[in-house]
Protein backbone atom coordinates (compact mmCIF):
# COMPACT_ATOMS: atom_id res chain seq x y z
CA UNK A 1 0.00 0.00 0.00
CA UNK A 2 1.42 3.38 -0.97
CA UNK A 3 0.89 6.83 0.60
CA UNK A 4 -1.77 8.00 -1.86
CA UNK A 5 -3.84 4.84 -1.47
CA UNK A 6 -3.68 5.00 2.33
CA UNK A 7 -4.55 8.71 2.39
CA UNK A 8 -7.53 8.10 0.08
CA UNK A 9 -8.70 5.18 2.25
CA UNK A 10 -8.43 7.30 5.38
CA UNK A 11 -10.35 10.13 3.70
CA UNK A 12 -13.18 7.75 2.82
CA UNK A 13 -13.28 6.40 6.38
CA UNK A 14 -13.39 9.83 7.98
CA UNK A 15 -16.19 11.60 9.76
CA UNK A 16 -15.40 15.27 9.44
CA UNK A 17 -11.66 15.31 9.79
CA UNK A 18 -11.48 12.41 12.28
CA UNK A 19 -10.90 8.89 11.00
CA UNK A 20 -11.01 5.41 12.48
CA UNK A 21 -10.19 2.43 10.30
CA UNK A 22 -9.26 -1.21 10.69
CA UNK A 23 -7.34 -2.50 7.68
CA UNK A 24 -7.03 -6.26 7.11
CA UNK A 25 -3.47 -7.51 6.62
CA UNK A 26 -2.14 -10.78 5.26
CA UNK A 27 1.25 -10.77 6.97
CA UNK A 28 3.40 -9.02 9.53
CA UNK A 29 5.39 -7.40 6.75
CA UNK A 30 2.25 -5.84 5.30
CA UNK A 31 1.26 -4.48 8.73
CA UNK A 32 4.74 -3.01 9.16
CA UNK A 33 4.53 -1.38 5.72
CA UNK A 34 1.17 0.23 6.54
CA UNK A 35 2.56 1.54 9.85
CA UNK A 36 5.59 3.00 8.06
CA UNK A 37 3.43 4.68 5.39
CA UNK A 38 1.13 6.13 8.06
CA UNK A 39 4.14 7.44 10.00
CA UNK A 40 5.49 9.02 6.81
CA UNK A 41 2.14 10.76 6.18
CA UNK A 42 2.30 12.05 9.75
CA UNK A 43 5.84 13.39 9.24
CA UNK A 44 4.66 15.16 6.08
CA UNK A 45 1.90 16.81 8.12
CA UNK A 46 -1.03 15.29 6.22
CA UNK A 47 -2.43 13.33 9.17
CA UNK A 48 -2.08 13.16 12.95
CA UNK A 49 -2.13 9.64 14.38
CA UNK A 50 -3.75 9.20 17.79
CA UNK A 51 -3.49 5.41 17.88
CA UNK A 52 -1.92 2.75 15.66
CA UNK A 53 -2.35 -0.81 16.92
CA UNK A 54 -1.48 -4.11 15.25
CA UNK A 55 -3.91 -6.95 15.86
CA UNK A 56 -3.80 -10.58 14.71
CA UNK A 57 -5.15 -10.08 11.21
CA UNK A 58 -5.58 -6.30 10.97
CA UNK A 59 -4.15 -2.93 11.87
CA UNK A 60 -6.23 -0.29 13.64
CA UNK A 61 -5.49 3.39 12.97
CA UNK A 62 -7.25 6.37 14.56
CA UNK A 63 -6.42 10.01 13.98
CA UNK A 64 -7.09 13.33 12.27
CA UNK A 65 -6.78 14.31 8.61
CA UNK A 66 -5.37 17.80 8.10
CA UNK A 67 -7.47 19.24 5.26
CA UNK A 68 -5.61 22.55 4.97
CA UNK A 69 -2.82 20.77 3.10
CA UNK A 70 -4.93 19.00 0.47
Amino acid sequence: MNKNTLLKTLSQASRGNFFTIELPVQSGEEAETIEQVAAELEREGKIKIRECTSKESSIYIQGIIKYALT
